[in-house]
């Protein structure tokens, strides 16, 4: 980059306040990574929390399911699976954390018996469908978490490489060009220096030779 900018003063503000601007945006950077990190690895204990939940309420369903089936009608089962086929609402919202869209599910509250008709549905049918239906939501729970995982996971990599560009690449480049901007200075004025050096030599011996010239002049006319 120093070869692609005029070594002037103006030119050496201008890079120092692009040399600022850059390492604050580093520093920012650095602490918005800092802050996702710390909620990335919070949502590892949320994920596997949630996946742990989602497995003990799976083999209870499921062994509410043999049950339904050791003791109520194939027909009472098979209204089980009929139940469960209709809509299944969830209120999601959109949440902003550190620039990043993460969802946010609320799950509301639903009795899975009234999905059923009472006439030859047992209680171990309606059991079944209550122990599914909190399957249902442990899905959804746990692929909101993974979901919310994943975007702060990438959004830390995206943020870690702007971080890598700015202290690698572009602070290192702009250091570079002040540099060059102040040995370009610095050797001008050491050159300017030496010129008037010379400058003030030259008019100092001119002026004592003036001063000679005078003097012996001076002595001429009083001989004669």
């Amino acid at each position: 980059m120093a070869g692609q900018i005029s070594p002037t003063r103006s030119a050496m503000l201008a890079s120092k306040a692009s040399l600022k601007t850059a390492q604050s945006g580093a520093d920012l950077l650095k602490r918005k990574r800092d802050a996702l990190i710390g909620e990335f690895f919070a949502l590892v204990k949320d994920a596997l929390a949630a996946r742990e939940e989602l497995s003990g309420v799976s083999k209870g369903a499921y062994t509410s399911l043999f049950g339904a089936k050791a003791w109520d009608t194939p027909e009472a089962v098979e209204s089980l699976s009929l139940a469960g086929s209709g809509d299944y609402a969830i209120d999601m919202q959109i949440d902003n954390l550190y620039g990043v869209k993460v969802p946010r599910i609320e799950l509301p509250e639903r009795d899975s018996a009234t999905a059923f008709s009472p006439i030859n549905v047992g209680a171990r049918t309606i059991q079944a469908a209550t122990d599914f239906s909190g399957v249902m939501d442990g899905i959804v729970k746990v692929a909101a978490t993974e979901t919310k995982l994943r975007r702060i996971g990438e959004e830390i990599k995206k943020t870690s490489r702007r971080v890598n560009a700015l202290e690698q690449v572009l602070i290192p480049g702009i250091q570079d060009d002040i540099r060059f901007i102040r040995s370009v200075l610095d050797q001008r004025e050491r050159e300017a220096s030496f010129t008037l050096k010379k400058i003030k030599a030259k008019l100092e011996a001119d002026a004592k030779k003036d001063k000679e010239n005078m003097q012996a002049g001076n002595h001429g006319s009083a001989a004669d």
